[in-house]
């Protein structure tokens, strides 16, 4: 399957370069040849039309370069030095000058043949700076002698072009200057490529600083001067065609009285080539990123130039043989005869085709010539064929050129400008000249180093299975000792919160921790084909080690291949819980201490400041953090695709992949789809014309540098201490660490080829938990960037003010998405029983209104039943009104209706958009439950989360142990600690601090609904985690005993992990002083577990409870507003609908007429508007999808070929399928072995295989 997408996406990319190559020179060629006086297509006095057309196609590539400039420029735009400026719009003047020359003065005067083989001459320049650049290297370049020949055979087709114009009427002044103007605009053209040799050779083998400064501040100010390249490139053209139209002894006045004949003529021809141009630059760049160079990009441009030589010879030769056919032998008539007599003798008038009269001109060019002699033959075509000879040998170079897995155009590409004109040529010569010397040395890749982080509390043994073979699978990907895949190293870390619990007065690894172990070890011995009944002697797992660290326990583990696993076990006693402050802690860990540690301790022992600077700041931007859920499953070539975004792109901070929800039943099925056109559309449209919002925590890519930032890293440490704190940095932590990234300045990516799995929730209760969390932060979030609006559009480059708009929309839409419901049910109830709409929304009305009012009132779990009866309902209804649409359409005869054309509207891009995605394309029959379900997900449960926003518990995990775990011990009653306290303070801390662990799975989830404040002590203390503060909460008096029991409490738990795995010896291990002195520093900094305050927790309370109700008041009057408004425009419907004629399925009118809401017809307008913007940018991004997934395919697996005998690798777990997975890993049966334990987790990994996009 890859292989056969790889052949027709190159195929594909083949095609579209040459024939875009071919539209675009052909056209631009018959301008020339409409310019021709002797033409007759167009009239004498309409010749400025085709010359404008022809300024026009040189000035159109300028155009465009400049408005992306503006767009990109900003206060920070550095201005270049005046003598870069002189120098590089010198040049500039050159170029423009000598192509407006060439084309609109010289070209219409010569025979069609040179005037598609002269641009060919425009590599003469190159040539000799090729020359220079590869003489002034060191090595022995391996082109020097094809260079030397191109220019040889370069000035043999001037030479031979000269003597066949001027030898053949030397009288002839003015044929003299056209074609000494020939020469020398092709000549000034040919500077155009200076950059391209002067930026990557001739500076950096030259000892003159000039050359050296002058490419540093073209780098710099390179958008400031494509800027003013772009003005003077425009306005030189201009000033050429202006001045030749008067000397020509043409009239401009022509313009405003052009026959529409010849007008669809002009319009057609220089659509095709402004279109073809654009076209072919832009795949051709398409080609060079998917690593198919010669393929798709060299061998068809080169054929472009004799294919356009086919196109336009042929049928003149044809008509010419047709013409002495016809003549059925009673005239021996030549060539100049015919042009005398069917040429030039034609008249004008005659209704022949299109295709006729172009033919006849492009003849007429030929004319000039005596095509009947043989001597004018060959020198004419001996300078073609002289001048294509000599630039394929001056881009021979290109054949060997070294392209990486992903390159930024401007790496590629010297210049973002490209010339319509002579589109081959400039693609060829402005592509990335590097010297090629016969000892080939390949370019070296900067190495990054990925930390993987996975945060995990109560996972399954399943789940934990999942993500230690992926991270098992990643470490045979790339072994850490292969220097052949030394592009970059990873070290894996898990942080386990809540790993203790209180056993017989010391603190043990509970039985989630426990769990981790076994997986790891059993995983290993998969990985280490280590099975006790395929060897006589069962083989160990090398030792590992286990160290006792001030948060908690360390383990580390080695890998087969060298790498390591960091579990970090947390107790909750000793260090802050929950995933934003385990996520605090690695950064923290791994970037402030890892990384800058030794760069401050070489700077202690003398060595150079600055220099340490540049190192700690290179060393930044190539670390990389991939943050992981724990139940995350992902291959390796995942991993890789986001490693190249960020390796490539330097301005990118983060970038995420495809989440897939994995799991059964009606809830996963809703999600599915929810998932699927999330990515397929928004996230797709936010990468496209803006910056993603929210990297999922599960799968995402952070760049260090990026972390380490201003306001990013010790802001999002920041503790929750107001209300809208716990709502915004608690609630949905990747969404605000993206939201820090994109204010100061951090691009956040998608890549759709990146895939990855995470379970879902299955059931409605859990589902609408989650969903109470997201809601809330993520409304926090989007209005935080809206509010600073004008300081991120400043600072992120990739963020517009139309961006912003978008996004406002987008909020707007949310807000009003429980109205516009009672709207789509009104309607629904109208439709089906044939009501008054004004009634019809009253009764639509009534049920969420009673449903907001009781979740005022009842528990959580309570509001959750009802919302789930009230969905099947819904549910019920939607399927009656779907049903009855359709059957409303059939009757009717007729789906020109707005509901019906809305409707099959969206099916269609949705259905197109699956189509785009085959690989997932069976997630559209679960959108069919998705739209019975509409009411529920946009309904209810923004009820539920809007009322319940107050409720700062995590949502999940919380109310019961992970499936398959042993029950938990049972508790000792808080009464009896309570009463403890009377005897003896330290007895109650030791109590307390062996307890809790366990009363993390005990009990019912505590909720915060606004009506429940008076709550037992009793009730508190179990679900203390769930209440808005955070973090586990202890007296003072308890933390101080806890720490000097610290080292008492935790000496039993080593003892008893050594023990429980024989075949797999712990080595006790202890940490550095200074590492130690880190961790105390850092947790009394920011992670220390918060002291219990009864009096602050209660003023919390209060003050959520009050920000819940003002933002409820806000949010709800809102959407009665929208209503009442919609309900008095139904009252008096016959004063304010759009009156529009109903038409039947042949587009008659029948005579009735709709009336159409004006509010709600431009509602769902600006909706279309948002559906088509994000449909086209998922086109847009499928394509550059495809371009990076085939360059990935094509160069990984060669890698992976030259590394030996690589062992194959355990497929990925996978649900349904997979959009854009790499297959190119072997399936479980590769790895299959008669082992009952390894056995019992086929059926678990067989369930995700490995599919192509």
């Amino acid at each position: 399957m890859i292989k056969l997408l790889k052949i027709i996406s190159l195929f594909a990319v083949a095609v579209i370069v040459f024939g875009s190559a071919l539209c675009s020179k052909t056209s631009f060629l018959l301008l020339i040849t409409l310019s021709n006086e002797g033409t007759k297509t167009l009239p004498p006095e309409q010749k400025p039309v085709a010359l404008l057309c022809i300024g026009c196609s040189l000035i159109a590539s300028s155009v465009f370069l400049f408005l992306k400039s503006i767009w990109k420029y900003d206060e920070t735009s550095k201005l270049p030095r005046k003598t870069t400026s002189a120098l590089v719009l010198f040049f500039e003047f050159l170029v423009s000058a000598g192509a407006s020359i060439l084309t609109i003065v010289a070209m219409p005067h010569l025979d069609i043949v040179t005037n598609v083989t002269i641009f060919n001459g425009v590599a003469v320049i190159s040539a000799i700076l090729q020359l220079v650049a590869q003489c002034s290297a060191k090595q022995r370049n391996r082109f020097l002698m094809p260079c030397i020949f191109g220019f040889i055979f370069i000035l043999i087709g001037y030479v031979l072009f000269l003597l066949l114009y001027i030898t053949k009427n030397p009288s002839d002044i003015k044929m003299a200057i056209w074609v000494g103007l020939a020469v020398g605009g092709s000549i000034l053209v040919s500077f155009n490529s200076w950059e391209s040799y002067l930026k990557k050779t001739i500076s950096d083998n030259s000892s003159f600083t000039f050359l050296k400064n002058l490419c540093s501040d073209i780098e710099e100010c390179q958008n400031i001067l494509y800027i003013l390249s772009s003005l003077i490139r425009i306005v030189v053209t201009a000033c050429v065609i202006g001045a030749y139209v008067p000397l020509a002894k043409m009239d401009w006045s022509i313009l405003t009285s052009i026959p529409s004949r010849e007008t669809k003529i002009i319009a057609i021809i220089i659509g095709v080539q402004l279109f073809s141009s654009t076209l072919c630059h832009w795949f051709a760049l398409a080609a060079c990123k998917m690593h198919a160079l010669r393929r798709c990009f060299i061998l068809p441009l080169y054929l472009a130039s004799l294919a356009v030589m086919a196109l336009l010879v042929i049928p003149v030769t044809v008509y010419y043989q047709d013409y002495r056919t016809s003549l059925n032998g009673t005239a021996n008539i030549n060539f100049t005869d015919y042009c005398k007599v069917a040429v030039d003798g034609r008249n004008q008038s005659l209704n022949d085709t299109v295709f006729q009269h172009l033919v006849l001109d492009v003849t007429h060019t030929l004319c000039f010539l005596d095509m009947s002699k043989i001597a004018d033959i060959c020198i004419l075509t001996g300078s073609a064929v002289f001048w294509w000879i000599g630039f394929v040998l001056v881009t021979l170079y290109l054949w060997k050129l070294n392209v990486h897995r992903i390159e930024r155009t401007q790496d590629l590409l010297i210049r973002r400008l490209y010339e319509g004109a002579f589109i081959e040529q400039s693609l060829l010569l402005n592509t990335r000249f590097d010297i090629q010397t016969k000892e080939r040395i390949q370019k070296d890749v900067e190495q990054v180093k990925v930390y993987l982080c996975a945060t995990m509390w109560h996972e399954t043994y399943e789940e934990m299975m999942s993500i230690i073979i992926s991270i098992f699978r990643l470490d045979e990907y790339r072994p850490k000792e292969d220097p052949k895949s030394n592009d970059f190293t990873f070290k894996a870390h898990i942080y386990f919160d809540d790993a203790f619990e209180a056993v017989g007065g010391s603190r043990h690894l509970n039985k989630y921790a426990k769990d981790l172990v076994k997986v790891i070890k059993e995983v290993f011995g998969i990985f280490k084909n280590i099975d006790q009944k395929l060897f006589k002697k069962q083989q160990q797992v090398p030792d590992q080690k286990i160290i006792q660290t001030p948060y908690g326990g360390r383990l580390i583990v080695n890998m087969p291949q060298g790498n390591k696993i960091v579990v970090h076990f947390k107790d909750k006693e000793l260090i802050r819980h929950k995933k934003r402050w385990s996520q605090i802690m690695y950064l923290y860990y791994l970037l402030g201490w890892k990384l800058t540690r030794k760069f401050y301790t070489r700077w202690q022992k003398g060595e150079d400041e600055q220099k340490l600077k540049e190192q700690a700041q290179k060393k930044k931007h190539n670390t990389y953090i991939l943050a992981l859920d724990g139940d995350t499953d992902f291959q390796p070539a995942s991993v890789m695709l986001l490693i190249d975004r960020l390796r490539i792109y330097p301005h990118v901070g983060a970038a995420c992949g495809r989440i897939h929800p994995t799991g059964s039943g009606p809830v996963v099925w809703f999600q599915k789809f929810e998932y699927a056109v999330s990515h397929w559309l928004q996230k797709t449209a936010e990468h496209v014309i803006g910056c993603v919002l929210c990297s999922p925590g599960c799968f995402s890519l952070f760049r260090a540098e990026a972390l380490m930032d201003d306001n990013v890293m010790k802001t999002y440490s920041t503790e929750s201490k107001e209300p809208s704190h716990y709502i915004q940095y608690d609630q949905g932590e990747d969404r605000w660490l993206c939201t820090l990234l994109l204010k100061q300045g951090w691009r956040v990516e998608y890549n759709a080829a990146s895939d990855a799995y995470t379970n879902a929730p299955m059931d409605f209760k859990e589902l609408y938990n989650q969903r109470r969390r997201w809601g809330p932060s993520t409304m926090a979030n989007v209005v935080d960037l809206l509010g600073s609006t004008k300081i991120i559009t400043k600072r992120n480059q990739s963020i517009s003010k139309a961006f912003m708009f978008y996004q406002l929309f987008g909020m707007i839409s949310s807000i009003m998405g429980p109205s516009t419901i009672c709207l789509l049910v009104s309607g629904s109830l109208t439709f089906v029983l044939n009501i008054n709409s004004a009634a019809a929304l009253v009764i639509s009305v009534i049920p969420p209104a009673i449903y907001l009012g009781l979740c005022f009132r009842l528990k959580s779990d309570t509001q959750i039943i009802i919302a789930a009866i009230l969905s099947v309902c819904y549910a019920f209804l939607m399927l009656t009104v779907a049903i009855s649409i359709i059957g409303s359409m059939l009757k009717e005869k007729t789906i020109l209706t707005p509901s019906s054309i809305f409707i099959i509207f969206m099916a269609i891009i949705y259905l197109i958009t699956a189509a785009m995605h085959p690989q997932e394309f069976n997630l559209v029959f679960y959108g069919f439950l998705y739209i019975i379900c509409v009411p529920s997900a946009y309904l209810l449960l923004t009820i539920y989360s809007m009322v319940n926003m107050n409720d700062v518990s995590w949502g999940t995990r919380e109310t019961k142990p992970a499936a398959g775990a042993a029950p938990p011990p049972a508790l000792t009653p808080q009464t009896r600690a309570q009463k403890a306290k009377s005897i003896c303070q330290w007895f109650i801390s030791w109590v307390k601090c062996c307890k809790k662990s366990s009363q993390r799975f005990q009990g019912e989830q505590l909720s915060r609904s606004q009506d429940n404040t008076a709550q037992e002590p009793e009730q508190l203390e179990p679900e203390a985690q769930n209440t808005i503060v955070e973090d586990i909460t202890i007296t003072e008096e308890e933390q101080g005993y806890v720490l000097k029991l610290d080292n008492n409490i935790q000496t039993g738990w080593i003892e008893m992990l050594q023990s429980l795995y024989s075949d797999m010896k712990l080595q006790e291990g202890s940490l550095d002083q200074e590492e130690k002195e880190f961790w105390e520093e850092l947790q009394k900094e920011y992670l220390e577990p918060l002291p219990d305050d009864k009096e602050k927790q209660k003023k919390m309370d209060n003050e959520l409870r009050e920000l819940r109700n003002k933002i409820n008041f806000s949010f709800f009057i809102l959407n009665a507003f929208w209503l009442v408004a919609t309900f008095i425009f139904q009252i008096f419907n016959s004063t304010f609908a759009i009156c529009i004629p109903k038409l039947n399925l042949q587009l008659q009118e029948t005579g009735d007429i709709i009336q159409i809401e004006p509010i709600a017809f431009m509602f769902i307008l600006g909706f279309a508007v948002t559906v088509v913007i994000q449909f086209l940018a998922m086109l847009y991004h499928r394509i550059q999808t495809l371009i990076d997934y085939v360059a990935f395919v094509d160069t990984e697996p060669k890698e992976r070929k030259k590394t030996g005998s690589q062992k194959s690798y355990l497929p990925g777990k996978r649900d349904e399928f997979s959009s854009n997975a790499d297959s190119s890993y072997r399936s479980m049966e590769d790895l299959e072995t008669n082992d009952r334990d390894i056995e019992s987790q086929e059926d678990l990994m067989n369930r995700r295989d490995c599919s192509a996009l």
